[in-house]
């Protein structure tokens, strides 16, 4: 065992404002999940409560094992638009009968759950997740449809979400709907296209048209109950598999269809879970509040893994990005850190051989951003920056072990690239609260405008005012992209 060593002083005044600081954005990022925890609000709340229903919720907390614990997936969506935060849906993975599930619950005291742009990049986000990780999808479908006022952006992306539910299916994962309410036009085809579908008696709604659609179409005279009702779904058209009593009873039948599903994780059984040795409460003071200051990621690093045993991978090159061998609850995992933000050939050509033992040895990688990017210079052009650079993204691209990314600090330019950022489809990313991810950094972004608009300037023959323009980077601050 290679246990990492703590120098972190916890009553040191720079852990103390870093942590003041990190408990401040976490803060502020628990309002904003309040605000997506109350769905649309008291009076919709209870209103629909006054129906006999539950909240999407509710659902989704009586359909888990009692206790377990449920990743929600983008619970921020729609944030800083005009649509309301969460985006009428929750999304997330959890245990049903001891399997891992993902679950995609309409919140129908939104707009009555109807689907804007963010709904769709929410649940295609989801099963996106549950096709990569062979989870199986449980649907609990309440929903209007889609939302007409932005129907020309949600046309495109709503068929995908239908396409996806027959990849799944294709793939072997299980997909299952349990239809709480009505599930009109195109929300239709989610139980319709789903392998196992449980409806409720006089409350599941499933058509393509309901009765006012179908008497301006055809002239055809009809009720909810006769055109898409529970029982003619389950006596007629055979579309519901299994028909509940209520609410409870539907969430029973789900939890007895996973049950029966014989769904197993592949591969070994992870090893025994030990504790870090060090306080996981610590990372709160880890990274300050300015993120110019470096941090040793390896702080971090000892409060998350078990044991906080650690095996480095060549300590002594490349010491700007820390690589290494650990196991987080069982689990074998290779991690790359950012060390110091920047990174040089060295770090480049380390992380690349890194990545490639990872994949000869089906490890899953662990990165940790924080990263201004690759180092640019005369220097390092001639000295095969580019080509380094380009080897360490080529090695990020063609891995087949799943990448999970985690920004704790800063991630710019090509250097988010290369740890594996958004663009490169990580099985997941999850950030901090004290993390920033752009093309460049403000003050590199200011400094690059500054230089172009004074050529320009000068181009024109005008006069540029040196005072108000920011100074030029210097041996110890340089811009990296």
């Amino acid at each position: 065992m290679t246990r990492l060593h703590t120098t972190l002083d916890a009553d040191a005044p720079a852990f103390t404002e870093a942590a003041a600081a990190m408990t401040a954005r976490l803060d502020e990022l628990a309002a904003e999940h309040a605000k997506a925890l109350a769905g649309g609000g008291a009076k919709y709340v209870e209103r629909h409560h006054a129906r006999g229903k539950l909240t999407a919720r509710e659902r989704v907390e009586l359909l888990l094992d009692p206790d377990s614990p449920f990743l929600e997936l983008s619970p921020l969506a729609a944030w800083g638009t005009d649509f309301a935060v969460g985006a009428s849906v929750v999304t997330g993975i959890g245990a049903v009968e001891g399997v891992e599930c993902v679950i995609v619950a309409n919140d129908p005291t939104v707009k009555g759950g109807t689907s804007n742009p963010w709904t769709l990049k929410k649940i295609l986000r989801a099963n996106q997740i549950a096709f990569e990780n062979r989870l199986p999808v449980i649907s609990l479908v309440e929903s209007g449809g889609a939302d007409l006022p932005t129907q020309k952006e949600i046309f495109i992306p709503g068929g995908r979400m239908f396409r996806d539910l027959t990849r799944l299916s294709a793939a072997g994962i299980p997909t299952i709907a349990l239809v709480f309410g009505n599930s009109t036009a195109g929300g239709a085809y989610v139980p319709g296209m789903s392998d196992h579908i449980v409806m409720i008696r006089e409350r599941s709604k499933v058509f393509l048209a309901g009765p006012p659609l179908v008497k301006m179409a055809t002239g055809e005279e009809s009720d909810d109950e006769s055109l898409g009702g529970a029982e003619m779904h389950a006596r007629t058209s055979g579309l519901g598999d299994y028909l509940a009593d209520d609410e409870t009873d539907a969430i029973r039948i789900g939890r007895r269809i996973v049950a029966r599903l014989n769904w197993r994780k592949q591969g070994p059984a992870p090893a025994p879970v030990v504790e870090p040795a060090h306080d996981p409460r610590e990372l709160l003071g880890i990274v300050g509040a300015d993120l110019r200051i470096p941090f040793d990621p390896r702080e971090v690093i000892a409060r998350f893994v078990d044991g906080s045993d650690f095996d480095e991978f060549k300590p002594l090159y490349g010491s700007s990005l820390v690589t290494g061998w650990a196991d987080i609850y069982g689990y074998p995992v290779g991690i790359l850190a950012n060390a110091r933000g920047v990174l040089f050939s060295e770090e480049a050509q380390k992380a690349t051989q890194f990545i490639q033992l990872a994949n000869r040895a089906n490890t899953p990688l662990l990165f940790l951003h924080n990263t201004t990017g690759y180092m640019v210079g005369k220097a390092y052009e001639e000295g095969g920056m580019i080509k380094h650079g380009s080897m360490m993204i080529n090695a990020v691209s063609n891995s087949t072990v799943p990448h999970i990314s985690l920004l704790i600090g800063a991630s710019y330019g090509a250097g988010h690239y290369g740890m594996c950022g958004r663009a490169y489809d990580p099985r997941f990313l999850f950030a901090w609260p004290s993390s920033k991810s752009a093309v460049m950094g403000g003050t590199q972004l200011a400094g690059v405008l500054s230089i172009v608009s004074r050529a320009a300037a000068e181009a024109r023959g005008q006069q540029v005012d040196e005072a108000a323009a920011p100074q030029p980077c210097t041996a110890t601050r340089c811009h990296k992209r």
